[in-house]
């Protein structure tokens, strides 16, 4: 029996994932573990050091506080950091870090420290934008870099860009297009540059929809954790999470009686409901209640009702035989992260990577 809210990890499944990955890769083409968002709320470090068993050696992060995390947790692996700031260079080489450039302002802050620590073929990546227009250099700033700046401190380990809608059914237009955008990349690189870099284009939904793309490397996020953004993908993976909570106390509630802040829910009969020890303070967003949202308690279905509280979140009982500590699973295998996120109309990422601190990690 569960005593708080807790998110059991599937280290198997982990390993499954992975290794269904990799066969999709030809033996030269390196797999970047993607480990931000505490790997995508099941914690970045442990799954790293899971990940490196198996033989992973190069991890990325969005920013360099989850870096430091995994270098303070023997991470001794490359680790890139997709979005490094101003402020946080200094910190970069201070943990060995490999900064993804993106802007000519954070490549001319980078060379003078550099300079300034007398550092020599220095490890960094090149972000380009290709059409997805977030971040990275245009065209005209790649060959300003290539051309005009002086990258003798730098050793340029890859150059890369990132595909807007990979998932969607081929042919893309707009995928085709970053890709064309990209083969310019590529040509602009091997003008300017003697010693090439390696390239890389593809996510976890290019690698099963573009594997033609793979290039150098890949860099997979979501599809480690059982999610590939297309029903058949996903058939090839395991969720490796299970959110779960125990019942902390039922209320009987009388016909017309109400629920939960606001009088959320109103009974249209005598009910027995459950209150259950989690929130919108542990990712469990304000979109759910009110009907929308089912959890599972002992095999059979239960709606979340009334709205969503900071801390708690109210189910409606019905007929189904439970206690106070009965487990209620909001996700796991079977009703995935994906399935209990579309009843909100939001996706896998945000319900998985929103899951605060305060639930109890569990692996097995």
């Amino acid at each position: 029996m569960i005593q708080e809210a807790q998110l059991t990890i599937d280290l198997n499944s982990l390993a499954h994932n992975y290794t269904c990955l990799r066969s999709k890769l030809k033996e030269d083409t390196a797999l970047i573990a993607v480990v931000k968002a505490n790997a995508y709320g099941a914690d970045g470090a442990r799954i790293a050091q899971e990940l490196a068993k198996l033989g992973t050696k190069h991890f990325a992060v969005a920013y360099t506080a989850e870096a430091v995390v995994l270098r303070e947790a023997n991470i001794k692996e490359d680790i890139m950091v997709f979005y490094p700031q101003l402020g946080q260079l200094e910190r970069i080489i201070e943990y060995q870090l490999e900064p993804v450039l993106y802007t000519l302002e954070i490549i001319k802050a980078f060379l003078l420290l550099l300079k300034q620590k007398n550092l020599k073929d220095y490890p960094v990546h090149i972000k380009c934008n290709t059409g997805l227009n977030r971040i990275g250099l245009s065209q005209e700033d790649l060959i300003f870099f290539l051309k005009e700046m002086d990258t003798t401190s730098m050793n340029i380990k890859s150059i890369y860009s990132h595909l807007g809608a990979s998932e969607n059914p081929k042919p893309c237009l707009f995928t085709q297009q970053q890709i064309n955008a990209f083969e310019i990349v590529k040509q602009t690189v091997k003008e300017y540059c003697p010693i090439l870099p390696k390239f890389h284009l593809l996510n976890s939904s290019g690698v099963f929809n573009y594997p033609e793309h793979q290039l150098d490397a890949v860099r997979v996020g979501i599809a480690l954790y059982g999610f590939a953004n297309q029903a058949e993908w996903d058939l090839e993976l395991r969720p490796i999470a299970k959110l779960s909570a125990p019942i902390c106390q039922i209320h009987r509630v009388k016909k017309g009686e109400n629920v939960g802040y606001n009088q959320g829910w109103k009974a249209t009969q005598d009910s027995r409901i459950g209150i259950i020890p989690i929130g919108h303070a542990d990712g469990i967003g304000r979109q759910y209640g009110h009907g929308v949202g089912n959890v599972q308690i002992v095999g059979q279905t239960a709606p979340i009702i009334g709205n969503v509280c900071m801390d708690m979140l109210m189910i409606d009982l019905g007929s189904i035989r439970c206690d106070v500590g009965t487990e209620v699973i909001l996700f796991d295998k079977n009703t995935t992260a994906a399935d209990f996120a579309a009843t909100g109309n939001t996706i896998s990422y945000e319900i998985l990577a929103g899951l605060n601190y305060r639930i109890q990690r569990v692996y097995q």
